[in-house]
């Protein structure tokens, strides 16, 4: 199955199914009213939304419409819990040369960092930034979404808790990452709202590109309609039921829970390139003894997309355009 969340006037928006083909769409809110009733309520409610999802396949769904993107929030708008963590040690290794980080990291466990919940963007539109002095950056990464999934959970039973699969542009202002780095407590500044493809899919839709808990797709990334990169998500050092049951040793983790992959990255960079602004300049900086490639700038876009082996898009597309965020007021 394939979700999206459509703008309603709400913050969690309207709950619609979305053809596999992603032309087409059907209202699922007499089913559960937004995605997030949906997770808490999945065993009980799978069967019915698979039933929707069938007939809208077949061309047979009452009220079925055209599936617009640009109407588009985050597929799940909002979480009460999301992590990020850093599944491609091959990014940290390339960052780690470049600059000569240390950062204490522990043997068999990937970094993980809290982040921002209450406010995820659509997959259109102006993303607002204060200053292009603060380092605006993106990461391409894959992410999960789960039901409840249990304390001490082991990675197969957290695997086995994954509703949902999807990417997202992790926005990552570098101007503040290390000072933040060094205080310890977390990113802030650092790491403004992230920016979610238009769809969420069950894993069953990825077919043999959903390979031991990891997404075995590139992920395409242009910068203002200019191929950047495109890194496949089979090289990631964990998977996602990994990850999740390091979230999960001591503590439950509750429907709706959002983990992102951290920046896909792969070991031939130098033919496939990067999904990330900072990783490519650190290659610069490892070639050339400095960083050729600038920062986002007002005005510019990014562009984000997977496609699946016969070419298809699996997610949709993100297309954003990076602007001047207008001063509050008063």
């Amino acid at each position: 199955m394939k979700f999206a969340s459509l703008r309603n006037g709400s913050r969690d928006g309207q709950l619609v199914l979305v053809s596999r083909d992603l032309r087409r769409a059907v209202d699922a809110a007499h089913i559960a009213p937004t995605l997030q009733a949906a997770l808490e309520n999945w065993v009980e409610l799978e069967p019915q939304l698979q039933a929707l999802y069938a007939q809208l396949q077949a061309g047979h769904a009452e009220d079925a419409f055209d599936f617009d993107p640009a109407q588009a929030l985050a597929p799940l708008p909002r979480s009460h819990q999301f992590v990020d963590a850093s599944a491609f040690l091959n990014h940290g290794r390339i960052m780690d040369e470049a600059y000569k980080l240390t950062i204490k990291k522990t043997p068999g466990m990937s970094v993980m960092v809290p982040r921002q919940g209450d406010d995820f963007r659509g997959p259109r539109g102006d993303y607002e930034f204060p200053d292009v002095e603060d380092q605006c950056d993106f990461e391409g990464e894959f992410a999960a979404i789960t039901d409840d999934v249990p304390m001490g959970a082991t990675p197969e039973q957290a695997q086995a808790h994954i509703r949902l699969i999807t990417f997202i542009d992790d926005v990552s202002m570098r101007k503040h990452l290390i000072r933040e780095i060094q205080i310890g407590f977390g990113l802030i500044q650092a790491k403004p709202a992230t920016i979610f493809a238009p769809v969420a899919v069950t894993p069953d839709e990825l077919g043999e590109a959903w390979q031991n808990g990891r997404v075995a797709l590139d992920m395409r990334v242009a910068r203002n309609g200019k191929a950047f990169g495109h890194p496949n998500g089979r090289e990631m050092d964990w998977s996602f039921g990994e990850l999740i049951a390091q979230v999960a040793y001591n503590r439950r983790l509750r429907a709706g829970f959002v983990l992102g992959s951290g920046t896909v990255s792969n070991r031939t960079y130098r033919e496939v390139g990067s999904a990330c602004l900072a990783e490519q300049r650190a290659v610069e900086t490892i070639d050339h003894g400095e960083a050729r490639t600038p920062f986002v700038q007002f005005g510019e876009s990014l562009q984000f997309e997977v496609l699946d082996d016969a070419g298809a898009s699996v997610f949709g597309a993100i297309d954003v355009r990076f602007v001047q965020a207008a001063r509050a007021a008063g």
